[in-house]
């Protein structure tokens, strides 16, 4: 399996260890996959011509992540700032928006669609800002899209018609609330619909045959990226022809390790100032 994600970077910055990690949910998705055991994996993006920038190239070389097609900026590369609530939970404080990635529109080039078409899957996002070309992408490879828990019904109808794979964070939703989701997306044309909804564990239909899996025990200490494991846990086993059940219960596996580090995948470096 071959997946290539597309669209957001940043780093994330603990204000309580003065540290930061690479992280965003395309970039995530693209390493967590090749640790899940991808064959390959790439990531396309735009990143700043700052520190920040070079630790989370620098991170994606020592993960073995393809960056040939990433494009470098000036101006300072998207940054997220987290800090612990009274519970000791990890919460974000405030971003600088995406950085340059905000100013500037990810363009894919002949040469881009020509290298993308390598790939198996592409996975990309509701803050890659990629969905004017979805309509392309679809024509060379299967789709998955997350859409975080910030989706509205027009991005649904805008984007839903050309992805296989949807991904949404879900838990607040009531049982009504979810029957009414997965008949809106299967009717717009996603066969594939996975709601992750954090302790309650994971609901998901393929073609309206509903599955559940539930969460793995871990030792917490960060739950930050798990949702992006999750994801690349799933895909991964499934293209390696694993079954729905198997890939959903490796991915609740691999989630579980993900708590168990900080950062998405790790990779913390100290600030400097």
């Amino acid at each position: 399996m071959r997946i290539i994600g597309i669209g957001d970077s940043v780093v994330d910055i603990y204000q309580d260890r003065n540290e930061m990690f690479p992280g965003g949910n395309a970039l995530n998705v693209a390493v967590l996959s090749k640790q899940s055991g991808a064959e390959a994996a790439a990531f396309i993006g735009i990143v700043g011509t700052d520190v920040e920038g070079d630790h989370i190239l620098d991170s994606l070389r020592k993960n073995l992540i393809e960056t040939s097609q990433v494009r470098r900026a000036v101006g300072e590369s998207g940054k997220a700032y987290v800090d612990l609530n009274v519970d000791g939970d990890r919460i974000f404080v405030k971003s600088n928006k995406g950085g340059v990635q905000a100013k500037l529109k990810l363009n894919l080039a002949a040469d881009d669609y020509e290298y993308i078409k390598s790939f198996d899957l592409v996975h990309t996002s509701i803050y890659s800002h990629l969905d004017e070309e979805l309509p392309l992408l679809k024509q060379y490879l299967p789709i998955s899209y997350d859409f975080s828990n910030h989706f509205t019904n027009e991005l649904l109808e805008k984007v839903c018609p050309h992805i296989q794979f949807a991904f949404i964070s879900g838990s607040d939703f009531t049982e009504v609330e979810l029957e009414e989701l997965f008949v809106k997306i299967h009717g717009l044309g996603t066969p594939f619909i996975i709601i992750t909804r954090g302790s309650k564990g994971v609901v998901m239909s393929h073609n309206n045959k509903r599955y559940q899996q539930g969460i793995e025990e871990a030792n917490v200490i960060d739950t930050l990226g798990a949702g992006d494991s999750f994801i690349a846990g799933f895909l991964t086993n499934y293209f390696n022809g694993v079954s729905i059940e198997g890939s959903l219960k490796e991915a609740a596996h691999i989630a579980a390790r993900t708590c168990e580090v900080n950062g998405a995948f790790g990779h913390g470096k100290q600030l400097t100032f």
